[in-house]
């Protein structure tokens, strides 16, 4: 598995303020959409989302997003060393995602960005 990077995942109350601030912070726009009735906006290195608490509750619980080549070799590297997987391979609008525990309890989501096939 490739990692290429990885983001910072915030819940906040106002999505409006934040992203205002983050792109002043990093000089990058945010790349907005909607995802299970929550609103997120993605700047930089930084992934901000506001919602439903009930929904935000499940969020946190995830430290951070994990960037890879490939969820598919992510999947395959993740199980064979020992890792559960909870959620996915899913499509969303920016590539696949899957989320994933490791052995010791901490929670990653691991992302590519390879659209769906045509």
């Amino acid at each position: 598995m490739e990692i290429l990077g990885t983001t910072l995942r915030i819940c906040v109350d106002d999505l409006e303020a934040s992203a205002a601030f983050y792109e002043r912070l990093t000089g990058a726009p945010a790349l907005r959409f909607e995802r299970g009735g929550v609103s997120v906006a993605a700047v930089g290195c930084f992934l901000l989302m506001s919602g439903p608490e009930p929904e935000l509750e499940i969020l946190r619980k995830v430290s951070a997003t994990i960037a890879v080549k490939d969820v598919a070799d992510a999947h395959a590297a993740l199980t064979e060393v020992g890792a559960q997987v909870l959620a996915g391979p899913v499509e969303t609008p920016v590539g696949r995602t899957l989320i994933a525990v490791h052995p010791d309890g901490s929670v990653f989501e691991y992302a590519d960005r390879k659209p769906a096939a045509a």
